[in-house]
């Protein structure tokens, strides 16, 4: 017989907390560290647009497909969207 294997409970456990959290507070989650990781690239010198543009073109995707359906804080997200697009658009002004 074969010991038993400690990373299928920490797997389990994931699984069942993944299943446990709404969604919408994962999506939530991922949106906002996809916005953090577009102003980290425009704060560096020189400003990586590339990477930034794209992390603002997914969020971006993700927000007008999902909509309300996103949750209460779909607002939020669209703010902070349209903050870093406007960040975005002054780095490709003075590049």
């Amino acid at each position: 017989m074969s010991e038993p294997d400690d990373t299928d409970t920490g797997t389990d456990d994931e699984l069942a907390r993944l299943r446990a959290t709404p969604v919408e507070e994962i999506l939530g989650t991922y949106l906002f560290h996809l916005i953090q990781l577009a102003a980290v690239h425009l704060a560096a010198t020189p400003p990586g647009l590339e990477s930034a543009r794209l992390c603002i073109d997914v969020v971006g995707a993700i927000v007008r497909e999902g909509g309300d359906r996103l949750g209460a804080h779909v607002d939020l997200y669209r703010n902070a969207l349209a903050e870093v697009q406007q960040v975005y658009v002054r780095a490709t002004a003075t590049a």
